[in-house]
Parts: C-alpha cells; sequence; structure tokens
C-alpha cells in the first residue's frame, strides 16, 4: 500500500507541476474562455483513456497505472477550476453566461472524446484472437 500512495504522490506532483505549465503558457481566448484548464482537463482525460486501456490489455502494470492514471492524471485535471473558472464567467454578464455555458459544453464533450480516443489509441493493435479459445 505504501507504494502505491509514494506512486500516486509523485505522479501528481507531475501532474500539478504539468497543470502549472499550461496555466502559464496556454492563453485564454477571447471573452475570458479558460483554454489553458480546458487544455489541461482534455490531455489528463486523454491520457486516462490511454493508460486504463493499457492496464485492461495488461500492457502496464497496476503500478504504472496508479502513478499515470491516478497521479499524474489527478494532478494534472482540474475539476475546482473548471468549477471556479465556469463561476466567474457565468456571474460576470450575460455574454460572461454564455461563454460559461458554452465552455461547460465544450468540456464535457471534448473530454468524452479524448477519453474514447485515449481508449481507442490504448487498445490498438487490437490482440490477436488466433490461439485463444
Amino acid at each position: 500500500m505504501i507504494k502505491i500512495v509514494a506512486l500516486v504522490f509523485a505522479g501528481g506532483a507531475v501532474g500539478a507541476v504539468l497543470r502549472e505549465v499550461a496555466m502559464l503558457t496556454v492563453p485564454n481566448l477571447m471573452h475570458g474562455f479558460p483554454l489553458d484548464i480546458l487544455v489541461a482537463n482534455l490531455l489528463a482525460a486523454f491520457m486516462l483513456g490511454f493508460v486504463t486501456a493499457l492496464h485492461i490489455r495488461r500492457t502496464v502494470s497496476d503500478a504504472v497505472n496508479s502513478l499515470i492514471g491516478t497521479g499524474l492524471t489527478g494532478g494534472l485535471s482540474t475539476f475546482s477550476s473548471f468549477a471556479y473558472g465556469t463561476t466567474v464567467l457565468a456571474t460576470a454578464s450575460t455574454q460572461g453566461a454564455l461563454v460559461a455555458f458554452a465552455y461547460v459544453v465544450t468540456s464535457l464533450v471534448l473530454g468524452y472524446i479524448a477519453v474514447i480516443v485515449g481508449m481507442k489509441l490504448g487498445a490498438w493493435p487490437p490482440l490477436s484472437s488466433a490461439g485463444q479459445n
């Protein structure tokens, strides 16, 4: 258990640093659309889908899954910033509320797609059924 906690801790630290890099380097779009948070969350969603598919196939170990799937993606993704950014936008003005709505819909739709794409890539190439019963 200590090993898993240490792996999650290490992955979370790296993920948090990557999130901060995204926050500092990715610009916001017009009208305050928080592209930096969106990029961090989509990258984390893709990585989670990818490592999960690899883990299901037993291509990566439980330790790697904990390091990346729980630690790194957990540190990189940021639901609290997503919720806060949405609230700030939604309460700023009518235009801000429309941007907030677009941000939520975009985040959910693209996040779902990112997980699916990650899982598809992690499951490729398909395992051969030759020799299996």
